[in-house]
């Protein structure tokens, strides 16, 4: 898959919709074993890994979208490389509701805030989402560009 570049500085101001039954809000340190096994379980490895890095930070790169006390998606940023987008996900069930589209834009922001001009979706997929919802376009020669020669366990490869 190839990354995809969003220029930030195109981004209008991020109102979050306050009519949903869910929230999105960074993990408080003592939910971060909860936050990474949840991505884990629902996810992968990998992207648990990248997790567990994202909310080691201060401030944590991690947005989690909680309804009920239970996590329905996440988000993480500025991890494997500054300025990267990535991993994210959202449960199934939760699909379709705008909650991977508020965790992508809430993302962005912060990165924003953070002095960036750019954000890069690394691996992106679904790449017709990002380039609805942020106007993201693909960076050529970029197929796993940023994660070439990654470790990877042998019954992974294929």
């Amino acid at each position: 898959m190839s990354d995809m570049l969003v220029p930030l500085y195109n981004l209008g101001l991020y109102q979050p919709d306050t009519n949903k039954d869910w929230i999105i809000r960074k993990p408080l340190p003592p939910e971060k074993h909860l936050v990474v096994q949840w991505v884990r379980e629902h996810f992968s490895e990998k992207w648990a890994s990248e997790c567990d890095v994202a909310c080691s930070q201060t401030p944590a790169s991690c947005l989690i979208a909680v309804q009920n006390g239970d996590i329905l998606g996440f988000a993480c940023f500025d991890v494997t490389y500054l300025n990267f987008f990535g991993p994210t996900g959202v449960v199934e069930e939760a699909r379709g509701k705008g909650i991977g589209r508020a965790l992508l834009l809430e993302s962005l922001e912060d990165l924003k805030r953070r002095g960036y001009a750019y954000a890069i979706i690394g691996g992106a997929g679904p790449v017709d989402f990002y380039k609805k919802a942020v106007g993201a376009i693909e960076i050529p020669d970029s197929d796993n560009g940023a994660y070439k020669g990654m470790l990877q366990r042998k019954e992974d490869v294929q």
